[in-house]
């Protein structure tokens, strides 16, 4: 007899990028990891660090963390939730805010961890083919009947952004929940945030991380904007001390430093536009992004299609992503690293082309 629920025994896993053993030895760029290092005011955290702290249980309302927070976006901190990761956030929101046998929209492809977690909660998933160009179909989402639309802006995994006034008609327009994951949106050339939203609308959760333009995906630290009921309520359903002492010191310090961030950010932007023109140069299609990566194709006279191309980068110790899904799979993603690895993975990918 199995104790295990029947549905878990037919899920499959989420599936990351793969992570090398080496991985000083190889230059990866399948997971989105921003390739320089947390703000000094982080190392300095660190080094200083009072390891008798450890023996004691974390704050698990995160007052400073919530409050350093409350003061960067001019949010009342009782509008502010911390969670391990985004990732545990959007586990709550199913829990609070979704449950099992309801529908929730997103678009296609995108996030595929929101699929997953549907499934995990017995949800049905409905997904919104994008447009030709990845463009999120707004009427699609709007015309499904979900009672939640979970939109990721800029989208992963095609760095296409979703412009504001659109994200407000969707949610002036949905009934139920609508979720919008920022987790990129710092690396947005037009960094316009869905969070002015929480005060006109009460059913929009805005979701936002430190993995990323932090650098400190290694802390595990997430949080969200909302009206007070619905933090209130993921504050009901977490764990007690869902985020431990250090991870809530290392954000707070990423936090105060914005200036370390935004400059980050903005060479992140910088390599991003010029591999983008260098294998345009190529004749790759590459689609316009303003997330911390790009989706591209190889051409099609070319000696490699994606899959080949994946597995020939590999072969070199370059880790990019690539997906069965059908949409994806004439494309490689290819996360934006320093000036050294990006320099590094065109040549690579000059020599695979002949040029």
């Amino acid at each position: 007899m199995h104790t295990i629920l029947p549905h878990m025994l037919k899920l499959g896993s989420y599936e990351a990028g793969i992570r090398p053993q080496n991985v000083r030895e190889v230059i990866k760029l399948n997971q989105n990891e921003n390739p320089y290092p947390p703000s000094p005011q982080v190392r300095g955290v660190l080094s200083k660090a009072n390891w008798q702290e450890l023996r004691c249980y974390p704050d698990p309302q995160m007052e400073e963390l919530r409050e350093g927070l409350a003061e960067v976006y001019r949010v009342r901190k009782e509008r502010i939730f911390c969670g391990s990761g985004s990732s545990e956030i959007i586990s709550l929101l199913f829990t609070v805010c979704v449950g099992h046998e309801r529908r929730i929209a997103i678009p296609d492809p995108s996030f595929s961890l929101y699929a997953s977690v549907a499934a995990v909660h017995q949800a049905e998933c409905v997904k919104i083919p994008t447009r030709d160009d990845f463009s999120v179909d707004v009427d699609g989402l709007l015309e499904c009947g979900a009672h939640a639309v979970m939109l990721v802006n800029p989208n992963n995994p095609t760095g296409v952004q979703l412009p504001l006034a659109e994200v407000e008609r969707l949610v002036k327009h949905v009934k139920g929940l609508v979720v919008v994951d920022e987790a990129y949106i710092d690396f947005a050339e037009s960094g316009s945030s869905a969070i002015p939203l929480i005060d006109q609308y009460e059913h929009v959760i805005v979701l936002r991380t430190f993995s990323k333009s932090y650098a400190l995906s290694g802390a595990r630290v997430g949080y969200a904007f909302a009206n007070e009921t619905l933090i209130a309520a993921l504050e009901k359903a977490k764990h007690l001390y869902n985020i431990n002492v250090l991870s809530q010191r290392l954000a707070l310090a990423a936090l105060s430093d914005q200036e370390y961030m935004k400059w980050r950010a903005a060479l992140i932007r910088r390599n991003r536009e010029w591999l983008s023109s260098q294998l345009r140069q190529l004749d790759f299609h590459v689609v316009p992004s303003q997330a911390n990566f790009i989706l591209c194709s190889p051409p099609p006279e070319g000696p490699y299609d994606a899959r080949a191309l994946y597995q020939k980068l590999m072969d070199r110790n370059l880790f990019v992503r690539y997906f069965e899904e059908p949409r994806l799979r004439g494309y490689v993603r290819i996360s934006i690293g320093t000036d050294e690895q990006m320099k590094c993975t065109m040549d690579v990918i000059q020599d695979l082309f002949g040029e």
